[in-house]
């Protein structure tokens, strides 16, 4: 708060037409330029406005220049309102498609742009900078200020699986890939984007065990994608296991493993 700046005791006429400007407008967060730019001119400015009603708790900050007001409490909407050309991602994505019951106490959001961590509303906020190749397969959902852009499910999954430290863990992963209705045709064209040949592997043997069927055309073309390097199956996993000479991968998680991770439940 800048010295400078008058906290009044009581509400007063201005801040009591802003709140009801925001009410009215269906505007649930805010920046201060934006704030400016709609809102017009007033007797006293926008910031002292804002810092009053923020004082007497009708907003909260979320970052510096950025308010929401007290009542709205979507954190995954202010996360991307901050980080712009963001989505929902890993395992808070795993949670929201209903693929995982296990609730992270980290908001995962993905981003082509830098962004530092920060907290908001009391919830851990991770920003994962990626290439903008791998900004694809995104989808929204919710209306207005609740409205929330993040990964389709087959993306969701391939980034789990990229980076699975965000994702929870490996048991984690393997009852969401069984559980989630896939399309092959977007799994071939999205791990095509992602060119990781490792990725591309396990997730070719794992659709070969729980989705035989339905993604044969994408178990296919991730044959083809094999090479003469074995990788662990578990990327997070230890030197261990046999090798798998049809996926080149070393099973460091036994298939038998595997399959039971399928049929326990949560």
């Amino acid at each position: 708060m800048a010295k400078s700046t008058y906290i009044s005791a009581n509400l007063t006429e201005e801040q009591i037409k802003l709140l009801q400007y925001l009410d009215a407008y269906e505007i649930s967060y805010f920046s201060i330029p934006q704030l400016q730019q709609q809102y017009g001119n007033v007797k006293v400015t926008i910031n002292e406005l804002v810092e009053n009603l923020y004082q007497k708790d009708f907003l909260t900050r979320v970052e510096r220049g950025i308010y929401a007001k007290s009542t709205f409490n979507n954190v995954a909407a202010l996360a991307l309102f901050i980080a712009k050309k963001g989505s929902v991602a890993y395992w808070s994505a795993l949670h929201h498609h209903g693929l995982t019951e296990r609730f992270p106490n980290t908001q995962f959001i993905k981003t082509p742009c830098r962004k530092r961590n920060t907290t908001i509303l009391g919830t851990t906020v991770k920003y994962v900078s990626v290439q903008p190749k791998k900004c694809i397969g995104e989808i929204t959902q919710g209306y207005g200020d609740n409205k929330i852009t993040l990964t389709n499910i087959e993306t969701t999954l391939i980034d789990c699986f990229d980076q699975p430290r965000y994702a929870g863990d490996f048991e984690n992963l393997i009852k969401a890939f069984a559980k989630a209705s896939l399309s092959a045709q977007k799994l071939i064209s999205y791990t095509k984007a992602y060119n990781n040949m490792a990725l591309t592997k396990r997730l070719g043997y794992l659709a070969s065990l729980f989705h035989p069927i339905k993604l044969k055309t994408f178990t296919n073309y991730a044959q083809t994608q094999t090479n003469k390097k074995y990788n662990l199956l578990d990327a997070g996993g230890i030197e261990k296991g046999a090798f798998n000479s049809q996926w080149k991968l070393r099973l460091n998680v036994t298939e038998e493993a595997i399959l039971k991770m399928e049929e326990d439940s949560y």
